[in-house]
């Protein structure tokens, strides 16, 4: 039986099951509108592994890897890596980005660090209140916990 044979019946038993589980489940989706949901999906979540098999890179102003980031550098290029362009800057990212809630945030969306409007920093959110990052000169690309409230989400389109 092929994965397309299997959708219609793992709809059913699925119900209300999101994009995202049936595609996992079943390798492909047939459902209009839903395609796009589990490949940016996809795409997020190795973007995040992208980010991650980067830790202990060292920070450097204005780099893009692929041994060497600034903030926006590592989420430009894991993101490359994962077959999505986003702009150079970490403002410039945030306004390329769906917005989403803190409560809708999920593993692979991009998490901006805000003063008032302007956007300083950004890191790709791992799950339970943490981030990969590049976070300054003198340190590493590493996964720490979220220290600010003043964030803002993006999910990469």
């Amino acid at each position: 039986m092929t994965a397309l044979n299997r959708v219609p019946s793992l709809m059913v038993r699925a119900g209300t099951a999101s994009a995202f589980t049936l595609a996992a489940v079943s390798g492909s989706i047939v459902a209009p509108g839903l395609a796009s949901e589990a490949e940016a999906a996809t795409s997020a979540t190795k973007a995040l592994q992208v980010a991650a098999a980067k830790k202990g890179s060292p920070y450097k102003y204005g780099a893009v890897g692929p041994s060497r980031f600034d903030c926006s550098g590592l989420t430009l290029y894991s993101f490359k890596k994962a077959g999505k362009k986003l702009p150079r800057t970490a403002a410039q990212q945030y306004n390329k980005t769906r917005h989403i809630s803190a409560k809708s945030r999920k593993a692979g969306d991009l998490v901006f660090f805000h003063s008032g409007s302007y956007v300083y920093h950004v890191g790709i959110y791992a799950g339970k209140g943490k981030i990969w990052h590049s976070p300054k000169t003198g340190d590493v690309v590493k996964l720490q916990k979220i220290w600010t409230k003043s964030v803002w989400y993006g999910r990469v389109k």
